[in-house]
């Protein structure tokens, strides 16, 4: 088995918002170590509050630590990057954009000219699933269609590692389904492990974190650090209905692990409102 090199390498970082003043200042994650393989699929789970959003807005170079450092290929990230691509919850399509226009921005914003442009953008289009659909703008698409356009953006910037941030969380649990089926085929889950992109992927879903991933990072409550990493050894390609029982098993041994941390993480929100 060929090594595989470390894409993201996170060192004993922690990161601190000020408040008004110092009393007020929020530890949101402490010490985290974590290491992100090329090629690798790893989600992040943890109670709401514990940091996972904070973790990825400093792999994406959106955010600082406080203190440690996150380096991508050995050198450290000072600010974003075309390497690493950025997918919300929340879409963050151009409404004044259509579906092309969305998917084309990346490349025109990086000097390809315009047919170019086009054809890279319709490649993607296709791929996600909206031919179609491209003269069509983002009001007129259901949240999977909004999602699909998001991620074809994503991947028409062509970065070395996918940066997501709860991007099937809006969305129906049927159409949840599909896209999670729909992200790993165009991620590469039939194709050799040398194929595929890095990604990082926050979810509040543990089941979901498992039939997708790789690898499960467990953050604990606020200040969030890391209490498990969890290696998902089961084959891919992934299909619904196939070692379901394999997948509880993987599933209900995070939920324990995490249980008491999240119902801790509720009573403290509640006694601090």
């Amino acid at each position: 088995m060929v090594e595989r090199r470390i894409k993201i390498n996170v060192r004993a970082v922690s990161k601190t918002y000020a408040g008004r003043n110092s009393n007020d200042d929020v530890l949101a994650l402490s010490n985290i170590g974590l290491q992100i393989l090329e090629h690798e699929f790893v989600s992040v789970v943890g109670p709401s509050g514990c940091g996972k959003s904070t973790l990825l807005s400093m792999m994406a170079g959106f955010a600082k630590p406080s203190s440690g450092e996150i380096l991508y290929e050995g050198i450290p990230i000072s600010g974003p990057g075309p390497e690493r691509g950025v997918m919300f919850q929340d879409y963050a399509l151009f409404p004044w954009r259509s579906v092309k226009g969305n998917v084309a921005f990346g490349p025109l914003a990086r000097g390809i000219n315009r047919d170019t442009a086009n054809e890279v953008a319709q490649r993607y289009i296709d791929l996600v699933g909206l031919a179609g659909f491209e003269k069509r703008y983002p009001h007129e698409l259901s949240g999977g269609m909004r999602q699909r356009c998001a991620l074809a953006r994503l991947l028409a910037n062509e970065p070395a590692v996918w940066l997501m941030d709860e991007p099937l969380a809006a969305v129906d649990l049927q159409t949840r389904a599909i896209l999670q089926e729909d992200l790993l085929r165009v991620w590469g889950d039939d194709k050799p492990a040398n194929e595929r992109k890095t990604v990082v992927f926050i979810t509040h879903g543990i089941d979901e974190a498992v039939f997708l991933s790789d690898k499960v990072v467990v953050l604990g409550r606020r200040p969030g650090s890391v209490i498990a990493v969890v290696d998902i050894d089961l084959p891919r390609p992934r299909t619904r209905g196939r070692d379901e029982s394999k997948l509880s098993a993987y599933t209900a041994a995070i939920w324990a692990s995490i249980r008491g941390e999240a119902e801790q993480a509720i009573s403290e929100e509640i006694l601090n409102r």
